[in-house]
């Protein structure tokens, strides 16, 4: 076993251990979405005061209910359509809880540009999302572009444990613009390729 699956390895024995614990107790997948979306809003409120690690602590809590859930549905064979469109909804609430908390926090330190970098930096991600529901309405998959929602958590948690979170709003907005622009011209492309097949 090489040193990174050892370290994922002993990641998943306590989460194994967790999802046996829900599964056990029959507790619903969706209920345990709605944790998590609970726990993000307290991470929010933390980065609103200025607590931020405190925040990125929560926001580890808040991820081991985002990876449970969907572990549980399938061990318990109640994985279902409507799963799957409360995980993503809650996932939207729980993104643009945790920018709404940092701008909170910049708008009493009377740090209007940081508002604003967070405020562009919600819409795009936002952006991010709704590109890729809206294409794949049309077309197959479009999953183009580097900045999903793992990696703004991920971004979101480093700021928070470096105290860094001006910059990580900085590349958060700079990847997601590249995304949002990435999955519109590959759509479009996609969408032209399909009208010269039907001619």
């Amino acid at each position: 076993m090489t040193f990174t699956g050892a370290i994922g390895a002993a990641c998943m024995f306590p989460l194994r251990a967790i999802i046996r614990a829900c599964v056990t107790l029959r507790i619903h997948p969706n209920v345990l979405t709605l944790i998590g979306v609970i726990i993000n809003f307290l991470a929010a409120w933390q980065f609103g005061l200025g607590r931020f690690v405190p925040a990125g602590l929560i926001m580890l809590v808040a991820n081991i209910f985002d990876f449970i859930d969907g572990k549980v549905a399938e061990e318990t064979n109640q994985a279902s359509r409507f799963g799957g469109f409360w995980d993503s909804v809650m996932d939207r609430f729980s993104d643009l809880s945790l920018f709404i908390g940092v701008m909170y926090l910049y708008s009493r330190l009377g740090r209007t540009d940081y508002v604003m970098v967070a405020a562009f930096a919600m819409m795009f991600s936002v952006m991010t999302s709704y590109t890729r529901a809206r294409a794949e309405s049309m077309i197959n998959k479009c999953k183009v572009g580097f900045m999903e929602r793992p990696e703004r958590i991920v971004l979101v948690m480093i700021g928070a444990f470096t105290n860094r979170m001006g910059a990580v709003l900085w590349i958060i907005l700079v990847l997601s613009v590249i995304t949002v622009l990435d999955r519109i011209y590959f759509t479009w492309q996609a969408l032209k390729a399909q009208e010269a097949d039907a001619a």
